[in-house]
């Protein structure tokens, strides 16, 4: 028997800006749907899954959610007001006794569930918000970018979660590793319209690229078809007093369905070009030292960056990657050792914080007001790469169109800032890019195209980013900080490096000699205390008093004289019972020293 669906959307229509976002939209989500929601910057994902929520009212059409299903839905921008601290927040809505899940999501999610509201950063934040929908779980999940702001451990343990969780979930997503991993259907907004596949994200790509041959094809025929009619149309006035009107009337037909037809988006202008080439040598690191406090960075760091090298850095939050790239830079002073910059360096930097943009002016001071892209003596135009363009269309290269110029930038969405932060960094000759966290908020094909030109890119390129399959395509080395001051440089992408990094405790065995960083030994890794380990660590110092009591109450008996001689069963069913808790006894103090040994590390 077939089961009703947890949430149905019927003849939804919603028009945005004075834009149909859609029109009579009918979709359906099952039990057990683990649905990729995919498509342009711009085309209606987070509008279409706040309706979802039933945060957003659609102009028209109705949403049906069946009686007793729950459904949960990540905020982008959580309202914290009147909650202490993060961990309060997320708690808000479950009873007493399952708080703790609230403590088991935030060790995954790597955030401290005390951190006051007033300090937390809008990564904590988010991650308070992610920890508060998988703690609650409802049986419909709604994920709005849920990997941004998390390093590469933390978006493991959230694959884990819903890989095993009987809930169903849509979710949006730039991360194509994790998109892959656990997608079971995949729903794509173009241009007004979604379509449903059922099957993963893995074979969108070629599924769009087979439905935008097929309207290609489809376009030329009716274009070819209008070009004779029209040719009838006008060669035929000569021939004939009277005209054929049915015939006019079908070409009329005809040119108003290619009219209403609506031409896809195209892609973003990127271009990177580089200035004049930097020496061989880029940056060269010796015995470098960092450290905060108690806390070390990096210890005895060596490495050596040559021309063409593409280095990505990778590592939990907090361990120092954007630390360690800016001592690289020479942006920040090592405690100890020497840090060399090669010579002709042109650097081009795309900051995560989007610290570059100012959010109250518009597009288009942002870009006229950047004195390194200013033409003097002209409000109009900025100096793309040499050249004066002016500004509009050089937005129109970024797929931004003229209405848009005018407004703050604060009004747009994080990709669409990404987007024009890389026309800012695209706009200079460099050769040396710096990329921290490049791939936040950018669509497939944007990430694509962005792949492709810093592959082709001849400079060198420093990245930062928890993107799996970017770096997997970017990177030509890859250097992990793995705690405690270690940092260590593997060949290859992520993927490498996960078939390269040493086992827990586990030594790696001496690499190549002769290399700067290829020379260390990586020291062993401590892996911190999950939520039910430093429980048991709290449990075992009662289990051990309550064994050695029954241990002592069980010698005390073994001594009762004549026991044996009077009555042996007795004497060995208390022999093997005291042989039974003094090997737990041992288990015992062998697992708590272990755990607290842990604990300390």
């Amino acid at each position: 028997m077939a089961r009703a669906p947890l949430l149905q959307l019927s003849q939804i229509s919603l028009t945005f800006g004075g834009n149909p976002l859609f029109d009579g939209l009918d979709m359906n989500i099952q039990p057990g749907d683990r649905v990729a929601l995919v498509g342009r910057n711009g085309s209606g994902k987070s509008t279409l899954m706040k309706v979802m929520a039933g945060l957003s009212e659609a102009d028209k059409g109705t949403r049906v959610v069946s009686p007793g299903v729950t459904v949960g839905y990540m905020e982008q921008d959580p309202d914290l007001t009147g909650f202490a601290t993060l961990g309060d927040y997320a708690a808000s809505r479950l009873p007493e006794d399952e708080t703790y899940r609230v403590m088991m999501a935030a060790e995954g999610l790597r955030f401290n569930p005390d951190t006051p509201v007033s300090t937390a950063s809008g990564g904590e934040r988010r991650r308070a918000a992610l920890a508060k929908l998988m703690a609650e779980a409802p049986e419909l999940m709604l994920l709005d970018e849920p990997t941004n702001h998390l390093d590469i451990q933390a978006i493991l343990w959230l694959e884990a979660e819903l890989l095993s969780t009987r809930a169903a979930f849509v979710m949006i997503s730039h991360d194509r590793a994790f998109l892959r991993s656990l997608s079971r259907a995949t729903l794509w907004i173009d241009r007004a319209q979604v379509r449903r596949r059922e099957s993963g994200f893995d074979g969108f790509e070629d599924w769009r690229d087979t439905i935008w041959a097929e309207e290609d094809d489809a376009r030329h025929k009716l274009d070819r078809k209008i070009k004779a009619e029209s040719k009838w149309a006008v060669e035929g006035i000569s021939a004939r007093r009277k005209r054929n009107q049915g015939r006019v009337r079908a070409l009329n037909v005809l040119r108003d369905e290619r009219s209403s037809q609506i031409r896809r988006q195209g892609t973003a202008a990127l271009e990177l070009e580089s200035s004049n080439t930097s020496g061989k040598r880029v940056i060269e690191a010796r015995g470098v030292f960092k450290s905060f406090g108690d806390k070390s960075i990096v210890k005895n760091f060596d490495l050596r960056v040559l021309r063409g090298d593409r280095v990505a850095f990778v590592g939990p939050n907090g361990a120092g990657k954007t630390t360690l790239l800016k001592m690289l830079l020479g942006e920040v002073a090592p405690d100890a050792g020497t840090i060399i910059l090669g010579t002709n360096l042109e650097i081009a930097t795309f900051d995560q914080t989007r610290a570059q943009l100012d959010g109250e002016a518009s597009l288009w001071d942002n870009l006229t007001g950047d004195p390194t892209m200013a033409v003097s003596g002209n409000s109009d135009q900025v100096m793309v790469r040499g050249v004066p363009k002016h500004v509009v269309a050089y937005l129109k290269d970024f797929l931004f169109d003229e209405r848009q110029a005018r407004a703050p930038v604060k009004s747009l969405s994080g990709g669409e800032k990404a987007r024009l932060l890389l026309a800012k960094l695209m706009a200079k000759p460099s050769n040396l890019l710096i990329l921290d966290e490049p791939t936040n908020d950018l669509d497939v094909e944007t990430l694509d195209l962005l792949q492709d030109i810093v592959g082709d890119f001849d400079g060198t390129v420093l990245l930062v980013s928890h993107d799996r399959d970017f770096i997997d395509r970017v990177a030509t080395s890859t250097i992990a900080l793995e705690g405690n001051g270690t940092a260590s440089v593997y060949p290859g992408g992520w993927s490498d490096y996960i078939r390269q990094r040493p086992e827990v405790g586990v030594e790696t065995a001496d690499r190549a000699p002769g290399k700067s960083a290829d020379t260390r030994t990586a020291k062993p890794k401590v892996v911190a205390l999950s939520f039910t380990e430093r429980k048991r660590l709290n449990e075992l110092p009662g289990t051990i008093d309550r064994l050695e009591s029954e241990i002592n109450k069980l010698a005390e008996y073994l001594e009762t004289p004549e026991l044996f001689t009077r009555d042996p069963a007795k004497f060995r069913k208390a022999s093997e019972g005291m042989a039974d808790r003094q090997a737990q006894l041992t288990a015992a103090e062998e697992e708590w020293m272990a755990l607290a040994a842990r604990d300390d590390a």
